[in-house]
């Protein structure tokens, strides 16, 4: 018997193997890994943030690179408090409701009693939310519902563990300035 051949020995030569694989150079994994860290470095750089300021999505401002909450006093104003710096206006005492307060800035000033004014950081101490409410003789953070003295900034409900920082104001003429 003889053997019949189906192909031709030219045939034979251009087939390619059924389970060709090309694998990357090493150069060509380095470079690509290069390529995406040098990107992802680039990004990191090129992210702008708009200055010192921002805006929230709720119209106030807030600090890019805030202290961490409850490591002192809030001085947003960015002059510090006594040492001989001038006092800071903050805001008119007749705009402060006796027994409440209002957020003004990155402070919240209250009166919690008749001509005694006080002034906390507006930054919630437990994820950095914004507080937005003074009612009933608390400052209160609508995200997680932590709840603060108008007092004292001390915690009057959870999940904050750290009260509000202060920052020492007086009245002076018919304001109330950092002190």
């Amino acid at each position: 018997m003889t053997d019949v051949q189906t192909t031709t020995d030219m045939e034979q030569q251009h087939e390619e193997p059924a389970h060709a694989c090309t694998l990357p150079s090493l150069r060509a994994v380095l470079a690509g890994a290069g390529a995406v860290g040098a990107t992802c470095l680039l990004a990191a750089c090129g992210t702008s943030n708009g200055g010192a300021y921002n805006s929230n999505p709720n119209g106030t401002d807030y600090h890019a690179n805030p202290a961490p909450a409850g490591s002192g006093p809030a001085n947003a104003l960015g002059g510090t408090s006594g040492g001989g710096a001038k006092a800071r206006v903050l805001i008119a005492a007749a705009d402060v409701p006796e027994g409440g307060g209002v957020i003004k800035g990155n402070f919240v000033i209250t009166q919690p009693s008749k001509g005694t004014y006080k002034a906390f950081s507006k930054v919630c101490t437990h994820q950095g939310c914004d507080v937005n409410k003074v009612d009933g003789g608390v400052i209160s953070c609508p995200c997680h519902g932590s709840q603060f003295s108008i007092t004292d900034g001390s915690v009057k409900g959870g999940p904050a563990s750290k009260g509000l920082p202060e920052t020492p104001v007086k009245v002076d003429g018919a304001n109330v300035v950092t002190a």
